[in-house]
């Protein structure tokens, strides 16, 4: 199993959430508003906002378990729907997942997903 993150910008989640849908068995994905700021460190930009005394801009960060399967098409569609071209546009991150466990049913590994 992987677990996938993705910071994609805002304003293009609707677009990334619709894609996802479309994939068979997609088993979720968990979504958070986040700020913060990459190389070019949120100078500079309409979009920028002061905290904790400096500048990050807002963001989106996209969190689902997948089985090692899906993790390539959940990557590329998450990419292939969050691209615009421009500064900003995120990054998405692939990790190892050991274990899973659905607190509801006590099912665990991919059954749990």
């Amino acid at each position: 199993m992987k677990e996938i993150k993705a910071i994609i910008q805002p304003f293009m989640l609707q677009h990334v959430i619709d894609a996802l849908k479309q994939i068979p068995d997609m088993p979720g994905v968990t979504v958070s508003e986040v700020k913060g700021f990459g190389r070019g460190r949120a100078e500079n930009t309409d979009k920028s906002v002061t905290a904790w005394g400096t500048s990050v801009v807002p963001k989106i960060k996209l969190e689902t378990v997948v089985a090692d399967t899906m993790a390539d098409k959940v990557v590329h569609t998450i990419q292939q729907h969050a691209h615009t071209g421009n500064i900003g546009d995120g990054k998405i991150f692939v990790y190892p997942v050991s274990q899973v466990v659905k607190i509801r049913t006590d099912e665990s590994g991919e059954a749990a997903l």
